[in-house]
């Protein structure tokens, strides 16, 4: 049962939404522009605002339908990150879509918010106060991402540490940088677009 929940996770997480809305709003394949991710931050930029709203929100939608499906399921905090990173792994390698999918920060969020929702709005919050300074999206998600597994850490009391939840958040960490290796080289070499920059 729990092995066909994982494969329910990694489905929810393959759901296509920037492809689609590349392809409903203008009929274009959204990973043949850009940075080639599905995600809301190359859907901005090449559909439009409307529509990467629109991708972000079921981006995150994801990852919290999967987490709260494993609740609901009354599974434990190993099977309820497993269920999270298939549904990552989804997310990030679609098999409807060749394998190419997002960056992994949306939908990694989502997954965040239902482990815990007080860890999901700190990291939130981080990449807010870096968006707002910087106004560089792969900055303030890589920089939320390095923050999580320290606002996790941070989040456990006392001796009620989650050690699968630590985990999953370095991981996600780890995934979140690796997707995101060619803006980290643009960043270095300071040719990484702003908001509003092609």
């Amino acid at each position: 049962m729990n092995l066909l929940i994982l494969f329910f996770g990694y489905l929810f997480g393959s759901f296509p939404s920037g492809y689609l809305a590349g392809r409903i709003a203008k009929g274009i394949d959204i990973r043949s522009l850009g940075s080639g991710s599905t995600g809301a931050t190359n859907v901005l930029r090449h559909i439009g605002k409307r529509a990467a709203i629109i991708v972000f929100l079921l981006d995150v939608f994801k990852g919290v339908l999967s987490i709260l499906l494993a609740k609901y399921l009354l599974l434990n905090d190993s099977w309820q990150v497993a269920i999270g990173l298939s549904t990552l792994i989804g997310h990030i390698w679609p098999v409807w879509l060749n394998w190419k999918g997002g960056k992994a920060v949306a939908t990694g969020l989502g997954i965040f918010l239902g482990l815990s929702w007080q860890v999901g709005l700190a990291t939130l919050g981080v990449f807010i106060i870096m968006i707002t300074l910087f106004r560089i999206v792969s900055l303030a998600s890589v920089s939320a991402s390095l923050a999580l597994p320290l606002i996790m850490f941070l989040s456990f009391s006392g001796s009620n540490i989650s050690l699968p939840f630590l985990i999953v958040s370095l991981l996600a960490m780890l995934l979140v940088i690796w997707r995101h290796r060619e803006n980290i080289v643009r960043l270095i070499r300071g040719k990484e677009p702003r908001i509003g920059q092609p």
